[in-house]
């Protein structure tokens, strides 16, 4: 989040989505974004359904991409509307991209940067006309939860030792003024963690804040199993995260159900399902290497993880 990355559309681990990709014949892009991926899938001869909250981002994809070969959705891809378009849509690949995208983060009005003068907000499914909800916001955490609540956030969402104290400071400045704009957050971080804090800091707990706004661990944990099923047997489900939250859920989702048996090991008689559901393709995570990192900053933190659907459930 450091950096201001202007070319939003350029894909993350690009050579290795093709990989994932080959072969297939409908695609679901569930975080189109500015539809780099997308135009991947497209290329490789896929039907693509893309999928966002944001209806910027949709109409952004759809100048770029037009309607030949790919549908739009707006939507998250846990609401259960969506889970269930997914479905219908009968596809052999599914791909999350987590996080924020460039082209939101280039958008100061979305509140997602700390550059100055940006407003408190993070929501993604965006602003304005044709936004899909009010949402809950940034500034609406700052103001109104508890230390306790706020703490929770900094300490899970952006492993900060100093959460409770940040919580703290933050609660004992909104009684004097709001929260408003990516400087009174910034400036409540410095009080903290000492002046000499800067950039790295600042992106991860805006980052933490952004997960809270949006919800995005809990409805990642609740769309994997939807996802999962959605696939014709011997599709594929890819997650690429930039959170060590969101990498977990994926690793032990994906880990569990390559297992034959998940029944406690003491246990005499097996009573769970005792098949795999499929197999773990990545037994370590995809990273982009240093060619990429170098063109587009914003995947330096990526990691792909791959799921592939058993063919005989």
């Amino acid at each position: 989040m450091a950096e201001r990355v202007t070319t939003y559309h350029v894909p993350v681990l690009a050579d290795a989505i093709r990989t994932w990709a080959a072969g297939s014949h409908r695609v679901v892009d569930g975080t189109l974004g500015g539809g780099g991926h997308a135009e991947i899938f497209r290329g490789l001869g896929a039907r693509v359904l893309g999928i966002d909250r944001d209806p910027n981002a949709l109409a952004a994809a759809r100048e770029r991409l037009g309607t030949s070969g790919i549908e739009y959705l707006e939507g998250s891809f846990g609401d259960p509307a969506v889970l269930a378009a997914i479905q219908s849509f009968k596809p052999d690949r599914i791909l999350l991209d987590l996080g924020v995208s460039s082209h939101q983060i280039d958008s100061d009005e979305r509140g997602f940067t700390f550059r100055p003068g940006a407003p408190l907000d993070m929501r993604m499914q965006g602003l304005g006309p044709g936004a899909s909800g009010p949402g809950i916001t940034a500034r609406d955490i700052l103001s109104t939860w508890p230390v306790e609540r706020l703490a929770t956030v900094f300490q899970e969402y952006a492993d900060e030792r100093r959460g409770r104290a940040l919580a703290k400071e933050i609660v004992r400045r909104r009684l004097n003024a709001p929260f408003a704009v990516s400087d009174d957050l910034v400036n409540a971080i410095r009080a903290v963690l000492g002046p000499r804090s800067g950039p790295s800091d600042f992106a991860r707990l805006f980052q933490a804040l952004r997960i809270a706004v949006n919800g995005e661990l809990g409805v990642l944990a609740t769309a994997l199993p939807a996802l999962r099923d959605a696939p014709d047997p011997g599709g594929r489900l890819g997650v690429i995260t930039y959170h060590s939250g969101e990498d977990r859920i994926a690793k032990h989702a994906f880990r569990e159900w390559a297992r034959d048996c998940i029944c406690p090991p003491r246990q005499p008689v097996c009573t769970c399902r005792g098949h795999a559901l499929g197999r773990l393709l990545t037994r370590k995570p995809i990273v982009p290497d240093a060619n990429e990192i170098a063109a587009n900053p914003r995947a330096r933190s990526a990691q792909l993880r791959v799921f592939e659907v058993a063919s005989g459930r």
